[in-house]
């Protein structure tokens, strides 16, 4: 099984985030020149949130606010589950479905080393079973060649 750790070896662990006191419309715009669909939230060198489209939809848009004047910790998800270097993509994976979240920071000793997506983790666990099966063929093909 691979680790979140394998994936950040690949994918790279840069991260754009936000501050609570930036505006709505300022992450918003950091979100589309970086093609991310999240931003951790940081203040003062810690992770006090994340600020995703989810939280933009609902939380501005359908209340009436409006993205210049809004602060991201008005709107932002204050409590933010996370992953460390060391879980499974299975347990990442099972986390993001029970929690219904696309994106999960990664952390280490309380610091933030990485951001993964729900893609990012279909990505791996294809990558891994396409191995799997190239594995099997070759040891089918290996043990009908003998018999």
């Amino acid at each position: 099984m691979q680790t979140i750790r394998k994936i950040l070896s690949e994918k790279g662990r840069e991260v754009w985030s936000t501050t609570p006191t930036s505006t709505v419309y300022d992450a918003l715009q950091l979100m589309a020149n970086k093609d991310v669909g999240a931003l951790p939230v940081i203040d003062g060198g810690k992770l006090v949130g994340i600020f995703s489209e989810r939280d933009y939809a609902r939380k501005v848009i359908l209340l009436g606010k409006t993205s210049k004047k809004t602060l991201v910790r008005e709107v932002m998800t204050p409590h933010v589950f996370f992953v460390t270097l060391d879980m499974t993509n299975e347990q990442a994976l099972a986390l993001m479905s029970a929690k219904r979240i696309r994106h999960l920071p990664v952390m280490e000793d309380e610091e933030m080393v990485g951001m993964i997506s729900i893609g990012d983790l279909v990505r791996s666990i294809m990558s891994e079973q396409k191995e799997m099966i190239n594995q099997l063929e070759q040891y089918i093909l290996h043990y009908t060649s003998i018999t």
